[in-house]
């Protein structure tokens, strides 16, 4: 019932610019923190950027180039992506932290979107 899909990816040139969108659905309990995580082959999934009550969080890698930012009447969750450069290569994946009635915390992940910088 939970869902969260990603869209957006693709191949690009170092110094382009992607927009990845990731909508939610099936929610029924009040979403804490969404954000974007990135992995690249042999290579963690790490934080990328994440918003939660308004507040956005940032990799220092990413500070100043990419933004994270929602729209809750579409329930769609954005990673604006500029000066885009070849370590910034991986799968990216939509993350949502949502807190139960019990106070508990579940998470839910995407399928992931490709995202390739090369020339």
């Amino acid at each position: 019932q939970v869902q969260l899909v990603e869209s957006g990816g693709g191949l690009v040139q170092p110094g382009g610019s992607l927009r990845l969108s990731c909508v939610h659905s099936g929610i029924n309990f009040s979403i804490k923190t969404m954000g974007w995580y990135r992995q690249a082959p042999g290579s963690q999934r790490d934080l990328v950027a994440a918003i939660s009550g308004g507040v956005t969080n940032y990799d220092d890698s990413v500070k100043g180039r990419f933004a994270i930012s929602r729209d809750i009447a579409k329930n769609t969750v954005y990673l604006e992506m500029n000066s885009l450069k070849p370590e910034d290569t991986g799968v990216y994946y939509c993350k949502m932290n949502v807190l139960t009635r019990l106070g508990l915390t579940a998470t839910y992940w995407g399928q992931g979107t490709q995202v390739t910088v090369s020339s």
